[in-house]
């Protein structure tokens, strides 16, 4: 049986990889707030949307819009998903507390361990049955219907009754019956495990019972070695059994695994959810589009992890980039640019790893990476300036960048003079734009801008931080050509006054 609840043909793979870039993605773009949120403790959870979120971009749009179907019924049906993931959780702590799983080398003892194990795992399964049972057939997505129709067609009364009748042969209660041959210099080859003869109920096989043909023989009491002897030929007849029930008890606990893993994801997903509407915030599925589609429009996008970190409403802004390959974002000091970039790299990775985005509404094409390249501070042990360590991290960037990936660059290229800064962030950015790459570019590089807008009117978006005349913020980002200045001095006439006030 396989749960197949976060892809539409395979599993999702607990133990996958995390990209090259992982803690950078996690650090540049807050994305430990969200992961939190969506574990409230559970370790399981934590690690589920931990690799579903930065793994994100190997999934394609039929695997984003398979997964927002089974969303849509774990929020229809919270009750039964959350039931479902509770009774696999329950079942992997007991088996933690109870059951060492299969432990020992010889075929006795992992034939032993493999019937315990497979003991309770048979109990398990029943009550998976029951609580399948008992739940109303209203949902809709692939996902759970496929995994509610195979769990009742093969856990079903005959199946019972045939595991338990095989695991009672397995106890051996009569003894083991075997067969053999002998080969070159009198060693036994070809052992095979019989299953012992029904008994005839007649009455009158009962008075006249039938004796064994054959040769028998008795150990005697003392006959140690014969007794090696015995458990070595029992083993023999015992490994492909034993072998067998071992694969067999793993395959089902793999499946509680399996169970609990990828309904992990969605119950993460429900919690985020929960908690942003707590606040007010809201949430969509968005609509996913292949790469290279040049599509991306947001109505009321905002940070979620910022809106969790503050346990507050953060400002929203609207985006329509549709069929353009370059965002540059400008402006205002202190004016929400950053914050809207790590927002739109937070709703990407949302979209394609299937979950809820924060916006009122959310449309974009997937890419084949998210890639960042924000400011540092400046390299405290000296091995390098700050516009090297810039440069050795963009180089490195470059080496892993493919086409229809999504740049995110915050202040990049800043720690020089204004010219040479524009030059080096002109020609990366024309590179990267030619080779297929999206690019959203935060800067206060005027010179930079102003080329970007003389020769790329038609690829490129201009934004920019929303500023009153009276140097009031709204932190929200509109359409607008590049200003020469970031208003700098609102923020030196805001600190001196009011450390001339407090003087």
């Amino acid at each position: 049986m396989k749960v197949l609840l976060m892809h539409p043909g395979k599993d999702f793979d607990l133990q996958q990889e995390l990209p090259w870039n992982a803690k950078t993605l996690v650090a540049d773009l807050g994305l430990e707030v969200l992961v939190r949120t969506a574990a409230q403790g559970d370790e399981t959870v934590h690690d589920v949307v931990t690799r579903a979120l930065l793994n994100a971009c190997r999934n394609d749009v039929e695997t984003v819009l398979f997964r927002q179907a089974v969303l849509h019924d774990a929020i229809a049906e919270r009750e039964s998903v959350e039931g479902l993931f509770a009774l696999a959780v329950r079942t992997i702590e007991e088996k933690r507390r109870n059951h060492s799983g299969i432990w020992g080398h010889s075929p006795s003892s992992v034939l032993y361990s493999s019937l315990e194990l497979m003991t309770f795992l048979l109990k398990a399964l029943r009550r998976l049955r029951a609580f399948v049972a008992e739940r109303p057939r209203t949902f809709r997505s692939e996902g759970f219907v496929r995994l509610f129709e195979t769990l009742e067609q093969e856990l079903d009364d005959a199946y019972f009754e045939e595991i338990e009748r095989h695991l009672t042969e397995l106890r051996f209660r009569k003894g083991v019956l075997l067969s053999a041959e002998l080969g070159p210099g009198g060693v036994g080859r070809d052992y095979l495990l019989h299953a012992w003869p029904t008994p005839d109920r007649g009455w009158l096989a009962r008075l006249f019972p039938r004796s064994l043909s054959g040769y028998s023989f008795a150990l005697a009491e003392r006959d140690e070695a014969g007794a090696q002897a015995l458990a070595e030929i029992r083993s023999h007849g015992l490994d492909l059994v034993a072998n067998a029930l071992a694969q067999a008890a793993d395959h089902v606990d793999s499946f509680f695994r399996m169970l609990r893993g990828e309904l992990a994801f969605y119950v993460g997903c429900l919690r985020i959810r929960d908690q942003l509407a707590a606040l007010d915030e809201p949430s969509c599925f968005p609509t996913p589009f292949p790469p290279g589609a040049r599509r991306l429009r947001a109505r009321a996008l905002y940070n979620p992890c910022l809106s969790l970190q503050l346990q507050r409403i953060t400002v929203p802004s609207d985006v329509d980039a549709t069929g353009k390959d370059i965002i540059v974002v400008t402006g205002a000091n202190q004016g929400g640019k950053s914050v809207f970039l790590r927002g739109l790299g937070i709703a990407h990775l949302m979209m394609q790893s299937g979950m809820l985005v924060g916006a009122e509404s959310y449309e974009g094409e997937l890419s084949a990476s998210v890639v960042t390249h924000f400011k540092r501070e400046e390299d405290a042990s000296l091995a390098e300036g700050k516009f090297g360590e810039e440069l050795t991290r963009f180089s490195e960037l470059v080496d892993h960048i493919a086409p229809n990936a999504l740049v995110l660059l915050n202040e990049s290229f800043a720690a020089t003079n204004e010219r040479e800064g524009s030059e080096i962030a002109r020609q990366v950015v024309t590179a990267l734009v030619e080779h297929g790459v999206k690019v959203v570019f935060v800067t206060f590089l005027h010179a930079f801008a102003r080329t970007v807008q003389e020769r790329n009117r038609e690829q490129c978006l201009f934004l920019r931080a929303e500023r009153y005349p009276d140097g009031t913020r709204t932190f929200r980002l509109v359409e607008g050509a590049p200003l020469a200045t970031s208003h700098a001095r609102d923020l030196y006439r805001k600190i001196f006054a009011e450390t001339a006030g407090h003087g």
